[in-house]
């Protein structure tokens, strides 16, 4: 996948802001509708949030120091993903029916106690991602490179973890959005 790099940062831009936007309706909800499973072994809005939370936990200060370190600075105006990059990012844009996938048992919050913290840390993560994707604009998103979550060996290019971040963070809010029409 090629794209423009204005392109690439301002659609990502969007969504974050559209899954902020969705965040902040939930506060309105009560905490019976925030924890409401469609089945026993279904996540509610909560453990969704919850579960991106955790992964924010772990990519936001690796992008943030990453872009920090990098030595390459912004001079194409085109990002070109990686091939495991781009096949990562895509497996996480949700489908018109959500594919199923299995989650790790470290990062599932299935039948945890949760309240409106977690709505309240995904908005302020969320926002930190918003001013990630501003400071990245001044770094070269293909050389500057990041660690991903389940493997210390392998390393994904800039664009391609923000891409695979931010469509996670779309799937699930989705999923969320889900719940709480089918309430």
């Amino acid at each position: 996948m090629k794209i423009l790099i204005n392109q690439l940062l301002n659609e990502l831009k969007i969504i974050t802001e559209n899954s902020i936007d969705f965040a902040k309706s939930l506060l309105y909800q009560n905490n019976d509708t925030l924890n409401f499973r469609t089945s026993e072994d279904s996540w509610s809005i909560l453990e969704c949030l919850e579960h991106l939370n955790f992964y924010g936990q772990f990519y936001l200060p690796e992008i943030e120091n990453r872009i920090k370190k990098s030595q390459f600075s912004a001079t194409k105006s085109d990002f070109k993903s990686g091939l495991l990059g781009n096949y990562f990012a895509n497996m996480m844009l949700p489908k018109e029916k959500l594919n199923k996938m299995k989650t790790l048992k470290i990062s599932n919050p299935i039948h945890k106690q949760l309240n409106k913290s977690v709505i309240e840390e995904f908005i302020n993560q969320q926002n930190k991602m918003l001013e990630l994707l501003e400071k990245a604009k001044v770094v070269d998103l293909e050389k500057t490179k990041t660690l991903i979550s389940i493997s210390k060996l392998i390393k994904l290019k800039l664009g391609d973890t923000f891409r695979f971040v931010i469509y996670h963070n779309l799937r699930h809010v989705k999923q969320a959005e889900n719940i709480l029409n089918n309430i």
